[in-house]
């Protein structure tokens, strides 16, 4: 099977498991704040080059439209970001016309004390003060408004596109994992149903046990594939399913574990590890005569958790292109990377006689998921 053993704990954080995600990017965050600069200074440049012609002062232009955009920008993103839990707990469509509402206001009154200010500066009431500054009044606040509204609810309709997008190749990947999880392998189901058999007659209490653990991974493997597990459960599972195997395979099979390094409390997504062991077992131990030990070891360095499993081999070629090793490292990458876009990986190693998967992702616990 796919996965393996002891019930997760309801310590569920994925993706599936929250609220849908705000259509609106985070403006409180320093990389929506620096976006929003890039994108003023260039639009600042943009129409400073297209208006170069009816001024003689190109550098005055542009520093008038930076200075400008940069206030239109800022000022709307402190305003969406003291906003958004209060546009979370709306329907989109309010939500929209709500922040489409507050950037144009917030746009006329920038607008409105720009014209002041240059009024002040000038120390003349009927002028709107010397160089950048606008002159008329009316025209200069209700232009700016009118733009600011097309350009908002064009914003808006980006942000709202761009995030329905990602929720859709979010869930996409998620049933993809849940193909996945759901195929049991049969070698694995018959080979535990012979030796429980077997053991019936022989060891009443052994066979109870198994029973036991093999309920334990298929719980494990009908849960929810989205959901985070503390690590030490991650391993329990791992080692209900040696517990099945050892006694089918006996001395052949030696499991040694070095994992007193890694930080327990860390939320994993559910099967990562025993699919991992099982392959192991499935393509590696149980091929040999003799059998085997397989290793796991695990660390932490900085930031980032290592696991490692490795197993003896017979001397051939082809073993990480095995159809069924393939498949399951193919399911754990997927698993890592919807927990950790971009930061997470599967590395597979072959030697001579030896291979080896290592499990490399970010340390995440559960009060840094929760905050």
């Amino acid at each position: 099977m796919v996965a393996s053993a002891s019930e997760p704990r309801a310590t569920s954080t994925s993706p599936a498991s929250k609220a849908p995600t705000f259509f609106l990017p985070d403006f409180c965050a320093s990389p929506a704040i620096f976006v929003v600069v890039l994108i003023a200074e260039l639009v600042a440049l943009v129409i400073a080059l297209a208006r170069q012609a009816l001024h003689d002062n190109f550098w005055t232009d542009l520093a008038g439209g930076s200075m400008f955009l940069l206030w239109i920008g800022l000022t709307c993103s402190a305003v969406l970001c003291r906003s958004r839990p209060w546009l979370q707990t709306m329907p989109p469509a309010r939500a929209a016309m709500a922040a489409i509402a507050m950037l144009v206001a917030t746009i006329g009154l920038v607008s409105e004390a720009v014209f002041q200010v240059g009024r002040f500066w000038a120390g003349d009431p009927m002028s709107a003060g010397p160089g950048f500054f606008p002159h008329d009044h009316a025209g200069f606040v209700l232009r700016n408004i009118v733009v600011g509204f097309i350009i908002s609810a064009l914003a808006l309709r980006y942000f709202y596109v761009s995030a329905e997008w990602k929720r859709s190749i979010e869930q996409e990947a998620l049933a993809r994992i849940r193909a996945l999880q759901a195929r049991i392998r049969p070698h694995f189901l018959f080979n535990s149903m012979n030796t429980i058999a077997a053991l019936t007659r022989s060891s009443p209490e052994r066979a109870e046990q198994a029973v036991e653990d093999l309920a334990d991974l298929f719980r494990a493997s009908l849960s929810d594939a989205s959901a985070r597990i503390p690590l030490k459960d991650e391993l329990e599972i791992a080692r209900t399913h040696q517990r099945i195997e050892q006694l089918r395979l006996g001395d052949r099979l030696t499991v040694h574990w070095d994992v007193d390094e890694l930080p327990m409390r860390a939320l994993v997504p559910s099967l990562i590890v025993q699919p991992l062991l099982e392959n192991a077992v499935y393509h590696g131990v149980e091929t040999l005569p003799r059998g085997g030990e397989i290793s796991i070891v695990g660390r932490r360095q900085d930031d980032q958790v290592h696991i490692e499993v490795r197993n003896p081999i017979l001397t051939q070629t082809g073993y990480a292109n095995r159809e069924g090793n393939r498949m399951a490292l193919e399911n754990i990458r997927q698993r890592l990377e919807l927990a950790w876009p971009g930061r997470a990986r599967v590395e597979v190693e072959q030697r001579e006689g030896e291979f080896c998967a290592r499990l490399i992702f970010p340390y995440a616990g559960e009060d840094m998921v929760n905050g």
